[in-house]
């Protein structure tokens, strides 16, 4: 069984300008680091987040040095190791950014974006000072999103499809199942030693999107706003048409009119 997010069911009273940015900026800098090759680990290396090198325990060649030290803090949010981390990233981005843009308004979007990606890079420098692991990813300063977003719709519906096999259905699920679900498995995975994965960086830009939303929200939106739809509603991916006739039900005849018959529509069609 298989469950997947596809949007949510909020309407925006501005256009996302900064999500839609961030989105095409992310994807840019992806395709430019396929084109690196062989290099692409040296672009990584330079530009991602090194904890030792950023709290100055590390000494850092001069040659890999492209910016300085707390420059890759906001130059990983922009890498990611592979296609499957940036879709996974940008359809997070996508759900749920364009309310919190909506609620703050682009300047303060910005900050509370990049403030999120700091506070996540210094949880997992912290944790771990000594690693000279790069980390990138866009997953730190989405949480903030995340963690934004459930402090201002936490009863919205996030449509989501679940299937088995070929068997599939649209629900509609509270914001603050699928969001509270989300942040539980990060420190449900934190024991994972082997994972390449950086949960503390999820964890610390979640919490910092909560605690930062509340005082760089626009005045006049509150928070723990009601929801739009019906929770837990089942619908089919695809609706049966509504136009069908009924059996024995009369089926009124074309006009003989040439003109009247030029755009006359039957009942079923559609």
């Amino acid at each position: 069984m298989f469950f997947f997010p596809l949007k949510d069911d909020n309407d925006t009273n501005s256009r996302p300008v900064i999500m839609w940015c961030i989105l095409l900026a992310c994807s840019l800098v992806f395709m430019w680091q396929l084109s690196m090759g062989r290099e692409e680990r040296e672009v990584v290396i330079s530009l991602g987040m090194i904890p030792a090198r950023v709290l100055g325990i590390l000494e850092f060649p001069s040659e890999l040095a492209y910016t300085p030290a707390w420059m890759t803090i906001i130059s990983s949010m922009f890498l990611h190791g592979g296609f499957m981390h940036l879709a996974g990233n940008m359809l997070y981005l996508w759900i749920f950014a364009d309310n919190v843009e909506d609620s703050t308004g682009p300047v303060r979007f910005i900050l509370l974006y990049v403030l999120s990606g700091v506070a996540a890079a210094f949880s997992q420098a912290m944790i771990d000072p000594q690693s000279t692991v790069p980390m990138i990813g866009a997953s730190g300063a989405i949480a903030g999103t995340l963690g934004a977003y459930l402090m201002l719709h936490p009863r919205a519906n996030v449509r989501c499809v679940a299937g088995i096999f070929v068997f599939f259905k649209r629900f509609n699920i509270p914001a603050f199942i699928v969001l509270g679900g989300w942040i539980a498995l990060q420190f449900l995975n934190l024991g994972q030693s082997d994972s390449n994965v950086a949960y503390v960086a999820h964890i610390g830009g979640f919490l910092a999107g909560m605690a930062l939303i509340p005082f760089l929200k626009r005045s006049d939106v509150p928070l723990f706003a009601a929801a739009q739809s019906q929770a837990f509603e089942v619908t089919p991916l695809r609706q049966p048409p509504t136009h069908i006739p009924q059996v024995g039900s009369k089926i009124p005849p074309r006009p003989r009119d040439d003109q009247a018959r030029r755009w006359q529509k039957h009942p079923w069609d559609n």
